[in-house]
């Protein structure tokens, strides 16, 4: 059974109860494996930090590696539906860029342990059986984005002379490993973090 289909499963206290239990372990999984490791982070370990037995774990999910695939099932498939409103709307490239940008730093404020752990654990989950989702779905985001800065070079928002996939690539990755100094808690703001990063982008550093 892949985690995909472990996640659907009905499970004892499916309830409202057993939902917010649920999101709960789940909330405590994805910190874990973030901070900690997915290989080096065991059943016991989540559910010692749970304040129950690991054997209790197994009531609502079937092993860490279904954890793991919710976990990153929900932010991927969550993302992207962010990312489809965006470029769904009327605007120009440029906005539906802009839109894209903010709504990265705020998903990366908002699931900071989600963010990380997809980070840190990609070349992982290519190995995992079952987890054929995470390529897929990064995928469609990466199409997305590109969508997007096609379309800005064909309108002359963007310069024609770049290859979209190299920036696409030097845009993700400036903007996903910043959760690895920002502080969710801390005085910076994601939005003030998301402004600095489209004026880099606009108007470059030279003065």
């Amino acid at each position: 059974m892949t985690p995909k289909e472990a996640a659907k499963q009905p499970r004892k206290g499916a309830g409202a109860n057993g939902s917010n239990r649920r999101s709960e372990l789940l909330a405590i999984a994805a910190q874990l494996f973030a901070t900690r490791g997915y290989s080096q982070t065991t059943v016991r370990d989540i559910a010692d930090e749970a304040g129950i037995l690991s054997g209790s774990l197994y009531h609502h999910f079937d092993s860490k590696e279904a954890m793991l695939g919710e976990i990153l099932q929900g932010f991927l498939e969550g993302l992207y539906a962010q990312y489809a409103e965006v470029v769904g709307q009327d605007v120009t490239a440029r906005e539906k860029f802009d839109g894209l940008v903010r709504s990265s730093f705020r998903t990366m404020h908002e699931q900071q342990h989600a963010v990380a752990l997809y980070q840190n654990e990609y070349a992982v989950t290519a190995n995992l059986p079952g987890f054929d989702f995470v390529t897929r779905t990064s995928r469609s985001i990466e199409a997305v984005w590109l969508e997007v800065l096609e379309a800005g070079r064909q309108s002359g928002d963007f310069r024609p002379n770049l290859e979209m996939k190299i920036v696409y690539r030097l845009l993700r990755d400036a903007m996903w490993s910043t959760v690895r100094w920002y502080n969710p808690r801390g005085k910076l703001r994601h939005e003030k973090l998301a402004e600095q990063y489209l004026e880099l982008i606009h108007s470059g550093l030279l003065a």
